[in-house]
């Protein structure tokens, strides 16, 4: 027994690697597994913090206009101040996480959230308001963009799997966001300064794991290196055989040469306006039908929290189709029955109408999740995420002001709805066109 129990510690003590690897690979295989712990949590956390600036202000947008003494169309201008700083913001994010890294780019943006998310409710005026806004807004920018970057590099073979995680966390942390928001301003004394700021601790949550990730230069967590990168650096002889072929994958794309890439941009920037329009405008609509504030506020959680599990469950199914087009038209359709039902029946079916328009918002993770399926290498979704995204918040830009117009001068919601409705077809048209199987190389290349 003693004999068993010497061979089985000899075993366990001195595995075959600790003796032939003069490297130390099983502690670096800890490190690496660590690291990708501590990546799918700064990811998680990152997500959880990019909709509720939007969201809790859409909550309390009544109480923050009147605070600030604002009109209809300079409350339209406030909902379009995300897009506008994301379009601005966004295509600086590949340059920025060429010279410094995404993870430290992606740190720098959550205190950036952070700090803007504490000092807007206090910056007296609606100028101090919005410069606030901005500076959080450039923090959800620059990690909007890096977001499907990180997880194309880090995880290649999974590219559904933590989409769909980090789609189904944002989702979460817009649901969650305008749910409570107006419950705990009541509670905490009915401030709105109060119910904004309480974000903040949130998105000081997040910065905490991507504080070791900010050294991050390309590489795997823990040293490892991505299937991209060993593709690209291979052994030692094919370096040296290849040393004097230029390197143009290496080289930017002429993105704006792909029809694949407009389209994805397009569909981005019209489900980017849908989206902004119904945080930012939907619990008014609900309000001003006879809904209490707080019923409101909770309708708008619905419609995000639809995006709880169907963010997860559509990146996974869209990844094994090899046209996203049947998706895309399914959440056409529920976007279109549901705009119907706001302007027939607000409050009667005031429950039905969230759940269409949060299974309709879920064009948002469907959009990212092509963005990481048509483009074959990590360079290549950087580019197509900036562009798409970029060129799409430009796009999404007049939706939310112009609604805000449309209500102020007609004096109801028949004619925004009507806008909402329409660019509906369009969004859906092309999307059919962005699910095509095809890469955005293939296209740029000719």
């Amino acid at each position: 027994m003693m004999v068993g129990m010497a061979s089985e510690q000899t075993r366990t003590t001195t595995p075959p690697p600790l003796r032939t690897s003069a490297t130390g690979e099983p502690p670096r295989t800890v490190t690496r597994a660590w690291g990708t712990r501590l990546l799918v949590v700064g990811i998680v956390l990152a997500a959880l913090n990019l909709r509720p600036a939007i969201t809790s202000l859409g909550a309390l947008l009544e109480e923050v206009r009147d605070g600030l003494g604002m009109s209809g169309s300079v409350a339209g201008l406030l909902t379009s101040v995300p897009p506008l700083c994301f379009a601005v913001f966004g295509v600086m994010a590949p340059r920025l996480a060429r010279r410094f890294g995404p993870g430290a780019v992606v740190c720098a943006g959550m205190t950036a959230i952070t700090a803007g998310l504490l000092l807007r409710p206090y910056a007296g005026g609606t100028a101090g308001f919005l410069a606030a806004s901005a500076l959080a807004l450039m923090g959800i920018a620059v990690s909007n963009v890096l977001m499907p970057v990180i997880v194309k590099r880090h995880f290649p073979d999974r590219v559904g799997t933590m989409t769909g995680l980090y789609s189904m966390a944002l989702a979460l942390g817009t649901a969650t966001a305008a749910a409570i928001t107006v419950p705990m301003t009541e509670a905490l004394g009915g401030s709105w300064q109060t119910g904004l700021a309480l974000w903040a601790g949130l998105a000081a949550a997040a910065v905490l794991p991507w504080l070791p990730l900010a050294r991050d230069r390309g590489t795997a967590p823990g040293g490892a290196r991505t299937e991209g990168e060993r593709q690209e650096r291979g052994p030692r002889p094919a370096r040296q055989a290849h040393a004097r072929v230029p390197q143009s994958s290496a080289a930017p794309l002429c993105i704006t040469r792909s029809r694949t890439a407009w389209a994805l941009a397009v569909f981005f920037g019209l489900q980017a306006t849908a989206a902004y329009i119904t945080m930012g405008w939907m619990p008014q609509i609900f309000r001003d039908a006879g809904v209490p504030a707080s019923t409101a506020g909770l309708l708008l959680a619905v419609t995000m929290a639809m995006g709880v599990p169907l963010a997860f469950v559509i990146p996974r199914v869209a990844t094994r189709l090899p046209h996203q087009g049947p998706i895309v038209l399914a959440l056409g359709g529920c976007g279109l029955v549901g705009y119907a039902g706001l302007y027939l029946a607000p409050a009667g079916g005031a429950w039905a109408w969230a759940l269409l328009l949060g299974i309709a918002n879920c064009a948002f993770p469907l959009a990212l999740t092509m963005v990481g399926m048509r483009a074959r290498t990590g360079a290549g979704v950087a580019q197509l995420s900036a562009f798409a995204q970029s060129t799409g918040y430009l796009i999404s830009i007049p939706g939310p002001l112009l609604v805000g117009v449309l209500y102020q001068h007609s004096g109801g919601w028949g004619l925004p709805l009507a806008l909402m409705a329409a660019l509906m077809v369009p969004q859906t048209v092309v999307g059919v066109l962005a699910g095509r199987d095809r890469t955005v190389e293939e296209e740029a290349a000719r």
